[in-house]
């Protein structure tokens, strides 16, 4: 099945488009929702459907993997917050509809592939809007063991980053920048201690993937910042800005199959 991935830069969503492959379909393109670039704040946008932290180094990404992306610019707002959505005027879940109706016409997909794990709000606003566009909804990641997933993604050779913390025991000064295995043990501690979900499903904290088997080339930050978005004395919000990045030459694991030109289309 020709498949475009749902990417926020996480771990989650690239480890289910190596899930999608290990199954037999191709992905062919990345779809991203991004906010808007003059907005105060558009770093982390208050939003019950998108990761945004890390927004800048999406494109990045895609490069990376040499596929062509599909950019939108959020425009609506968590506005029908009920257990079951129905289609509703301005609400950023439309956003998700107009960027996948895009893809499917340029791409000519079948499938979508979605890294959620835990969150019954996405899975059926993703699956509403899947099921307009008849679009099939691939989320092999879905009520997983958190433990054996983060394990999995690790042992997977995903090198991903912690850039956003928002949890009791996640200090920005300490925890900003550590990579998944680096955090593992401590993870865990958490889960056992606070009840923390060991892969974030909480919002305890949020990744950016710099390299996995899928990309051709990795990303390697050359500089960020911390931005303090709330110093709660007991879970401080933080996160990292990127500021300067670059791509670096690798040996490739992906098939030949998987190959394709890559270019951006934002809009």
């Amino acid at each position: 099945m020709r498949v475009a991935a749902l990417i926020s830069g996480g771990k989650d969503s690239c480890y289910n488009m190596m899930q999608c492959i290990a199954a037999g379909h191709q992905i062919v393109a990345l779809a991203n929702l991004r906010p808007a670039e003059n907005q105060v704040g558009s770093d982390e946008l208050d939003s019950y459907m998108y990761q945004t932290v890390g927004h800048h180094a999406i494109d990045l990404y895609a490069e990376a993997m040499a596929l062509p992306l599909y950019r939108r610019t959020i425009r609506g707002r968590s506005l029908d917050t009920r257990q079951v959505y129905t289609k509703c005027e301005g609400d950023e879940v439309e956003d998700l509809y107009e960027l996948l109706k895009l893809v499917k016409e340029k791409e000519e997909v079948e499938g979508i592939s979605v890294g959620a794990i835990l969150s019954d709000y996405q899975r059926i606003r993703v699956e509403n809007v899947c099921k307009r566009l008849n679009l099939q909804p691939l989320a092999y990641l879905w009520q997983r063991n958190q433990e054996d997933l983060l394990r999995e993604m690790i042992s997977s050779n995903i090198q991903a980053m912690i850039i956003k913390v928002a949890a009791l025991g996640l200090d920005p000064d300490k925890h900003l920048g550590k990579t998944l295995d680096q955090m593992e043990p401590y993870l865990i501690e958490l889960s056992k201690k606070y009840g923390v979900h060991v892969c974030g499903e909480g919002g305890e904290y949020e990744t950016f993937t710099l390299d996995c088997p899928l990309f051709k080339k990795k990303i390697i930050v050359d500089s960020s910042e911390v931005v303090i978005h709330s110093a709660d004395a007991f879970a401080p919000v933080a996160y990292l800005r990127f500021l300067e990045l670059h791509l670096e030459d690798k040996v490739s694991s992906v098939p030949d199959s998987y190959r394709t030109s890559n270019y951006i289309y934002n809009f």
